[in-house]
């Protein structure tokens, strides 16, 4: 998981990209790089840190340009080395080239081997060269971007949204089957594509549409326009988007992410509902699904854990120590609201348990009575292949286990995860609309011999549509 965004805007772009970037920091916290392009030559600065730690005035001044593409990373596939942080910047027959990708390829070995057969080198590990090797691959012989990227749908096998920068001309396409979300958005002057919709909203833009599963879409002095290139039967928006990683005011495929916690967590409480005195939230993470099942059962809302402002997610972080270390400063119990109370505990997900054991350990040393803890997901029971740090079943606490053995091991007093049928019901799509993998074991294209639900994909030989009302946003 990760956060990109391409700008063209007139006037520079360099600064608005730096705002989107800064929308999507919780997309990504190891590191931060934006690219732009002034007509003539590329101007790059990436660093390891968080956004406002890589960029300053003086650096954002010296990227000139009315174009430009910006990423965060969170890393899961490529080492935290410089030579892998984002965009990838290279020249390919005089066409001077950057590059951004949100997603995990679950082919990439395969890839790379063909490619040094080929006698091609490499100077990262990440699947962003990979996808840079197979575009400019194509280029040579059909000169073709669009054959570019319908060859990357043929031959990408994962989830993939990317957004391209070729000698000024913006492109952004998203995997067939829409794993990792990207919208468009219109700016003052210009048009913006980004992971979320939060982006767009951070740079006062209006939200135009998601950029549909399998399309490619191309902005440049004349204008936007979109080419549907591949098109599947299903689709696989990933389920941990709505639980965990996109921000709560973003919209994802027509769903507004607040209003789909909030109905999880009613259904949590239709699901189990307990006598307790309060209801309290993880922050901020779980807040939605707290007021949700506040709602649902008429039991108050009562902010009993306090979150520093400062700390960052520690899901995301890259090791168990670092998680256990940040949750003891991030979370602060309010000793008053908690003292000899029976309290409802909420919470967006449980995924390794250590989190969750520390801070009901650090309500019950504040004095809480009882501790009822509800989940909104499922049991993350599989690794996930597709772009989420979770890669070995044995460090999901419910890979293996019991919700009872669950709860003992967190010593809540009680514990209940939404079941998977009321979370698809609260995002109000289809069930084969939604990548569960990490909940089911199933998923939507074949990994390492794991079960996979079989999806067509028809490779279309389209053209470019020049209107968006044609795709039902009703704008020019």
């Amino acid at each position: 998981m990760c956060g990109i965004v391409g700008i063209r805007d007139a006037g520079g772009v360099s600064f608005s990209i730096y705002y989107a970037l800064y929308a999507l920091q919780h997309r990504g916290q190891e590191s931060a790089g934006i690219a732009t392009f002034d007509g003539a030559r590329l101007h790059k600065h990436k660093a390891q840190g968080l956004v406002a730690e890589v960029f300053d005035s003086t650096t954002l001044e010296s990227l000139k340009g009315d174009v430009g593409i910006g990423h965060v990373r969170y890393p899961t596939t490529g080492e935290n080395r410089p030579e892998n942080y984002q965009p990838f910047n290279f020249v390919f027959r005089d066409n001077i080239i950057s590059l951004a990708h949100n997603g995990n390829l679950v082919n990439d070995r395969t890839l790379r081997d063909e490619f040094e057969c080929g006698g091609q080198i490499f100077c990262t590990n990440t699947d962003t060269e990979l996808i840079a090797k197979v575009i400019t691959d194509e280029m040579r012989d059909s000169g073709c971007i669009e054959d570019a990227v319908h060859r990357c749908m043929r031959v990408l096998k994962g989830s993939y949204s990317v957004v391209m920068m070729i000698n000024g001309v913006l492109y952004g396409f998203r995997d067939p089957l829409g794993i990792k979300p990207m919208c468009i958005g219109k700016t003052e002057n210009g048009y913006i594509l980004a992971s979320e919709s939060v982006a767009v909203d951070a740079l006062g833009g209006k939200f135009l549409r998601d950029i549909l599963p399998g399309e490619l879409v191309c902005i440049d002095e004349h204008g936007i326009k979109s080419m549907q290139i591949a098109r599947a039967n299903r689709r696989a928006h990933c389920i941990f988007e709505y639980i965990y990683f996109a921000r709560a005011d973003a919209v994802l495929d027509g769903a507004l992410v607040y209003d789909v916690r909030t109905r999880i967590g009613e259904k949590l409480h239709e699901e189990a509902p307990v006598k307790a005195d309060s209801v309290c939230t993880v922050p901020d993470s779980g807040t939605a699904y707290a007021i949700g099942y506040s709602h649902g059962s008429g039991i108050p809302f009562v902010e009993s854990l306090l979150k520093n402002r400062y700390m960052g997610r520690t899901f995301i972080m890259s090791t168990q120590k670092e998680r256990e270390r940040a949750v003891r400063i991030k979370l602060n119990p309010i000793r008053e609201h908690l003292k000899d109370k029976s309290v409802v505990l909420v919470d967006d997900s449980i995924v390794r348990g250590t989190t969750s054991r520390r801070i009901i350990g650090t309500m019950r040393d504040a004095g809480a009575r009882e501790i009822h803890m509800r989940i909104g997901s499922p049991p993350i029971k599989a690794p996930c292949y597709l772009g989420v740090d979770m890669p070995t079943r044995e460090e999901l606490i419910a890979s293996n286990r019991e919700e009872e053995e669950v709860r003992r091991r967190i010593t809540a007093t009680s514990l209940h995860h939404i079941s998977l049928e009321a979370l698809i019901d609260a995002t109000g799509m289809d069930s084969e609309c939604l990548c569960t993998g990490c909940i089911t074991g199933r998923y939507p294209i074949p990994i390492n011999g794991e079960e996979f639900i079989p999806a067509k994909i028809d490779f279309l030989d389209g053209t470019y549509q020049t209107k968006l009302e044609k795709f039902g946003d009703g704008s020019e």
